[in-house]
């Protein structure tokens, strides 16, 4: 008898394809037939990053499916991509679904998981006789923020095009964070308020297509967000999923490793050194970036920091002059890093982070203290978290010019590093995500909750 055959369907983002291909490895290890689903574009992305540092996806089948923007036009316009996804997925999805049917090898679709950005196909995947599931890859408490946005506009508390109408904070539910409206998720997007408009007739169709989802997880924990899920009692919190226990295993990047940081990191002292990442998005103007390399070389402490070749306009010439020959051999630069294992590595004292999901994950997961960065969409409510709630990291504070300067940044890191109830806090959050995650704990009774339910 064929094994139970589980499709997944991620949003075509880093942030999203990840924490899918996570839980994917954690499906084939349970014994199903897992089949991966990225968009022709991102697929292309990922199976590069694993074929240059080699990894073997094993018992995953990874393909790929059209995304309906043409192979020259930017797919960092999230709203144009989200509204052109759900013209053309549905129907390739049903397609794809039915040849696989059809192939003659015994193996059939039993189940579909897919992006809760996506739910929309869930009525399709409803049709075919297939269980649902819809996961929603980041935290929580920004899904209680999506799924409360009916509430929000008859409480006035945004306008008919989803702008804030006040200034005061608000809280969503007892045990959440107060949060300022013009920082909700859906902020920042860098679009016009027509496009803006355009995604959320596209969040709507999102709410109406979870009502078809047999059950609904996300990649959170219940011991650090569990006041969140009385707002939303269906939610199953299943992460974190992997956050570095697997590290051999090919995790999603759209870069390839620069795994030379490891040894690098092996020559450094214990707790000495700082790493800076800002995901796959952010983007810094020339101004922003030397202050960031100047603000590094000011703390006189050994640094790793990730590079994307788009972080910066002309990234190669937007160094300071001078600043390499100056750090020598004091900080290592790459264009990306394997995060699970930096941030695992005992020489990690501090991470200033965008406040990405995966990297709050990866970070807390850890006990690595965090110095707060956000740049958009859920963000600032991460960091909200981490500055706020669990108190196991600072944030870095803009001038009246909006840049970060070096020596708040500088300062801000030395504060950071010296103070001891954030790396406390910090390392007991580490163990409160090993309890979840154990035999026995939330998440590990979570995770077989969703085995069972799609077996």
């Amino acid at each position: 008898m064929s094994s139970p055959h589980v499709i997944l369907l991620p949003y075509p983002a880093q942030g999203h394809v990840i924490p899918f291909l996570e839980l994917a490895y954690c499906l084939a290890d349970s014994g199903f037939e897992v089949t991966f689903i990225n968009t022709d574009h991102i697929h292309v992305r990922v199976t590069e990053a694993i074929a240059a540092v080699e990894h073997d996806t094993g018992m995953i089948n990874l393909v790929s499916i059209p995304d309906g923007l043409e192979s020259i036009e930017e797919r960092s316009d999230l709203v144009k991509l989200s509204v052109r996804l759900s013209e053309v997925v549905p129907k390739s999805l049903e397609e794809l679904i039915d040849k696989i049917n059809k192939s003659g090898d015994g193996s059939r679709i039993t189940s579909l998981i897919a992006d809760e950005n996506l739910s929309w196909i869930m009525p399709v995947a409803k049709t075919m006789g297939l269980h649902t599931v819809a996961f929603w890859p980041a935290a929580a408490a920004t899904l209680s923020l999506l799924l409360s946005i009916p509430k929000l506009a008859e409480d006035g508390v945004i306008d008919d095009k989803r702008l804030a109408k006040i200034e005061e904070k608000v809280q969503l539910s007892p045990g959440m964070p107060s949060i300022l409206p013009r920082e909700f998720a859906w902020n920042g997007l860098f679009c016009d308020l027509k496009s803006q408009e355009a995604l959320f007739n596209k969040l709507m169709d999102i709410n109406k297509g979870l009502e078809f989802a047999d059950m609904i997880i996300c990649n959170s924990f219940h011991e650090i967000e569990a006041p969140t899920f009385k707002f939303m009692p269906k939610v199953l919190p299943i992460g974190p999923l992997l956050s570095g226990r697997r590290t051999g295993k090919a995790v999603g990047n759209f870069w390839p490793e620069d795994s030379s940081c490891i040894s690098w990191l092996d020559k450094q002292n214990l707790s000495s050194t700082i790493y800076v990442a800002f995901g796959s998005f952010t983007v810094f103007d020339k101004l922003q970036f030397k202050e960031l390399a100047l603000g590094l070389e000011l703390t006189g402490r050994p640094f790793l920091w990730v590079v994307r070749p788009d972080l910066t306009d002309q990234t190669c010439n937007a160094y300071p002059e001078g600043f390499r020959e100056r750090i020598g051999s004091r900080g290592m630069i790459v264009g990306w890093s394997p995060q699970q294992r930096v941030l695992a590595h005992p020489s990690i004292a501090c991470f200033v982070s965008h406040c990405g999901w995966n990297s709050t994950m990866e970070g807390v997961t850890n006990g690595v203290p965090f110095l707060c960065w956000p740049y958009f969409t859920d963000q600032f409510m991460n960091r909200t978290y981490i500055c706020d709630v669990w108190k196991n990291g600072l944030e870095v504070s803009h001038g009246e010019d909006g840049v970060v300067s070096r020596e708040e940044i500088s300062g801000k890191i030395e504060k950071l590093l010296g103070d001891e109830k954030i790396k406390t806090k910090a390392l007991a959050l580490k163990d409160l995500a090993f309890k979840a995650i154990s035999h026995g704990g939330s998440s590990f009774k979570n995770f077989n909750s969703l085995i069972e339910t799609i077996k």
